[in-house]
């Protein structure tokens, strides 16, 4: 199928309040551009240096997502045009993007990224520390920082009721946090899961191969 089809076969899976991250990474501005003129503004990229190519040649009400894991030494490259940091795995980073907020003079929108998955590569925090850095959040310890919500990643397996778990667990923790600050954003699902993670509750789904076809490595 073309990348129209495709795109068109994704949003007509996802109910109204679910918002689609288009994942581009590896594809180049020229795709980007197609999907986009079919109306699609929000893209997520893996990396600052592909990210920080892409933005200045197309459109600039473009809302970019940081969806890969995130150097600390990377953030001020970005601090000034991110939309979204969804990957924001440890206080460190999260400390160094309010520092480079402030010095942009904006607030960023982040996602705290759990680590759901019993795979050893996934990043992320633990409940625990999530739960830590949100109450620190609660004292105004990041005056530039918006924490939105919560992003995960289950296993690559094919156990639905692994996924299932794995999402559920997400979702708890999205809620009980919820209690404290109302939280906007649970971002859980990709081009293979992205349906079971609604089911479970995301609102925020990030879609790559299922729209542009397999990556151009």
């Amino acid at each position: 199928m073309s990348i129209e089809q495709n795109y068109q076969d994704i949003l007509s899976q996802l109910p109204q309040n679910v918002k689609l991250v288009a994942v581009s990474k590896n594809h180049p501005s020229e795709k980007i551009k197609e999907v986009y003129d079919l109306g699609q503004k929000v893209f997520g990229e893996n990396k600052v240096q592909e990210l920080l190519e892409k933005q200045p040649v197309l459109p600039n009400d473009i809302e970019w997502h940081l969806i890969g894991h995130l150097q600390t030494n990377k953030v001020k490259y970005i601090a000034g045009f991110v939309a979204m940091i969804e990957s924001v795995d440890s206080e460190k980073l999260l400390k160094e993007i309010d520092k480079e907020a402030a010095k942009s003079n904006r607030k960023i929108n982040v996602l705290l990224q759990v680590k759901i998955a019993k795979e050893e590569t996934k990043f992320g925090l633990t409940i625990d520390e999530a739960k830590a850095i949100f109450e620190e959040y609660l004292l105004e310890t990041f005056p530039n920082i918006e924490i939105k919500g919560l992003m995960g990643m289950a296993s690559f397996v094919d156990d639905e009721s692994q996924i299932r778990e794995e999402f559920s667990i997400l979702k708890n923790l999205f809620d009980e946090l919820s209690q404290l600050k109302p939280l906007e954003t649970l971002s859980m699902g990709m081009s293979g899961d992205f349906p079971l993670a609604i089911e479970s509750g995301s609102n925020s789904v990030r879609v790559g191969s299922a729209i542009f076809g397999e990556r151009n490595y």
